[in-house]
């Protein structure tokens, strides 16, 4: 069975789009988040999750070690610097091998002849990040994580972008800044380029409308999977 990504910033409609795929379409399928939001995966490694809570308390602490920082010697300062740099990797290791948990998870569904809807997808996620030439200022372990996923990680059968200006996903949200929405939008777009079965669909439409859109596409991959057409 095919793999579909539901892709497109927030507003665009996908948990909508995908719950609506999940009640009704009429083949057997499963749902995985995709995404880097660990408290919305339904698919995650016990590390992960141990890493966001430790993530988290880190952060609430931040602000008093900020006020002590004064007081750091430099060797102090050294070791908080080595500390954080084999943090880094660690939490480096562990996304790599969360994404290739979820990846196995997949193969699994659609051993067992599920088709598997992906929400949100990890080439895009990161894709957003690379344009204006942010890669090059991306820290080592993040500039391995990218070159890891882009070059390893396998792409799904189908992407469907529900595509929406800007000023339409901010009226939906009120998330972000217009500039920042559109930004993702074309890199989004630019990712696609490079992609087999990349589909933009108009998410302004009725919600109806655009889950036809979807259904349509998805029938569309599966018959030609039927025939042969579709590895």
């Amino acid at each position: 069975m095919i793999s579909v990504a539901l892709i497109g910033a927030d507003g665009a409609g996908k948990t909508t789009i995908a719950n609506r795929l999940r009640d009704s379409f009429p083949k057997p399928m499963k749902y995985l988040y995709m995404g880097i939001n660990i408290e919305s995966s339904n698919v995650a490694l016990p590390t992960s999750r141990l890493i966001e809570r430790v993530k988290k308390l880190k952060q609430g602490k931040s602000g008093s070690e900020q006020s002590s920082a004064s007081l750091h010697n430099r060797e102090a300062t050294l070791k908080k610097g080595l500390l954080k740099n084999i943090w880094l990797f660690i939490r480096l290791f562990n996304r790599l091998a969360e994404e290739w948990y979820r990846q196995l998870w997949s193969w699994i569904y659609r051993r067992r002849g599920f088709m598997v809807l992906y929400d949100r997808h990890f080439l895009f996620d990161f894709e957003k990040n690379r344009t204006n030439g942010a890669q090059q200022r991306l820290p080592l372990a993040e500039r391995i994580h990218r070159w890891c996923l882009h070059r390893f990680y396998p792409q799904p059968d189908l992407v469907l972008f529900l595509d929406a200006p800007a000023e339409v996903l901010f009226a939906r949200k009120g998330e972000a800044t217009l500039e920042f929405l559109e930004g993702r939008r074309h890199a989004y777009l630019e990712q696609g380029k490079r992609m087999r079965n990349f589909v933009c669909i108009d998410a302004t439409q009725p919600v109806d409308q655009v889950y036809s859109a979807v259904v349509a596409e998805i029938e569309r991959l599966v018959n030609q999977n039927q025939n042969g057409n579709v590895k």
